[in-house]
């Protein structure tokens, strides 16, 4: 007993000081893809429609350790209580996309316009303003909801993982149904393509690779030695597995754009500010529709968590098919990418100190 007490305080003790590890990480990729370029450049090339394979194989680390975790039995009741997916589905697809539209539309249109000059050619061959190509990528991330990432945000706040996988598996399926008519709507864009193969590659490696092998061999473990061992064994050694995997994909991820953000950090900082002020006001508004509708902690804090996050793969695979990979509006994906791991870790934060209100 006084071994897992032990544990726990380690691990709450490395959780405490995850943001410091994280701007190590962010500062180890950054000088990385400045100082060796053709490292950061190979390995960013190594990509199926858009899917970082070496990213892939660290969200799979990330993922495996907490899909192994997770009693399925908590997955069944989490789909008989509909009340916190019909929460994430309102604000996703209700409020995120309009939201995002005005926050971008009131900076990067209005308050920042002057300090976002010049136009660029897009694919096609037709010229638009770089503000208008910023605000395209905002909304191509405000309308993307995330479908891997939040459940090691769920994990991290201490809440009701079923769940989580539950609003992952929901926002799988209505982002193939949803995110096309919704980005040819507020873009104005015509023909606007869907990146399925994107999407459905994602998931099946960031979510239904880790979930089949985590299910099977939490099944195969626990049968054979039994669920002690396993809860005080096996999962002692794979609790520091994802947490290595999130800081190695920081270290690419930030490698893979080194040269830009040394290059252009007052675009960078730019475009950041309306994606931070969206990010924190849809988690206020999951998490205070959560109150109002007396959801526990466990399920609130998801919610809220589902709601802020994005998923970069498909909104970084559609700005490059629509308007090219040099783009404004990728670019102002790929920024999305940059801030989405330490704004989203000050929110898992933020969860775990406001428990008590629920």
């Amino acid at each position: 007993m006084e071994h897992v007490i032990h544990e726990e305080r380690r691990l709450s003790f490395f959780e405490k000081y995850l943001t410091v590890w994280v701007f190590a990480c962010i500062g180890i990729g950054i000088l990385l893809g400045k100082f060796f370029p053709g490292v950061a450049v190979t390995l960013d090339s190594l990509s199926i429609y858009q899917v970082s394979i070496p990213i892939a194989i660290c969200l799979f680390f990330m993922m495996y350790p907490i899909m192994v975790k997770i009693d399925f039995a908590e997955v069944i009741k989490a789909g008989k209580t509909p009340k916190p997916v019909m929460l994430t589905l309102f604000v996703n697809w209700c409020i995120k996309p309009f939201t995002m539209l005005a926050i971008a539309t009131v900076f990067l249109g209005v308050l920042f316009k002057g300090w976002l000059p010049g136009t660029e050619i897009v694919k096609g061959g037709g010229e638009v303003e770089l503000f208008r190509s910023y605000i395209a990528g905002c909304i191509l991330l405000g309308i993307a909801p995330c479908t891997a990432m939040v459940l090691v945000w769920g994990h991290l706040a201490k809440s009701n993982d079923g769940h989580t996988l539950v609003m992952v598996a929901i926002n799988s399926l209505t982002m193939l149904f949803l995110y096309a008519p919704l980005g040819r709507w507020l873009l104005g864009v015509n023909k606007m393509p869907i990146p399925w193969q994107t999407i459905v590659l994602s998931v099946i490696i960031y979510v239904g690779l880790p979930l089949l092998l985590g299910y099977y061999s939490r099944k195969q473990i626990i049968a054979k030695k039994g669920l002690k061992w396993f809860e005080e064994k096996f999962l002692r050694y794979l609790t520091p597995v994802s947490i290595s995997a999130l800081l190695l994909t920081l270290v690419l991820l930030f490698s893979f754009k080194g040269e830009l953000i040394i290059n252009q950090p007052q675009i960078i900082l730019l475009i950041a500010i309306p994606l931070f002020i969206q990010t924190c006001l849809i988690f206020a508004i999951s998490y205070g529709l959560a109150k109002r509708l007396k959801l526990p902690y466990r399920d609130a804090a998801p919610s809220a968590l589902v709601g802020a996050s994005n998923h970069f793969e498909v909104a970084i695979a559609t700005a490059t098919l629509l308007f090219g990979l040099s783009s404004g509006a990728a670019l102002a994906t790929v920024v999305g990418v940059l801030i989405e791991v330490p704004v989203m870790l000050m929110l898992v934060r933020i969860c775990l100190k406001t428990k008590n209100w629920f």
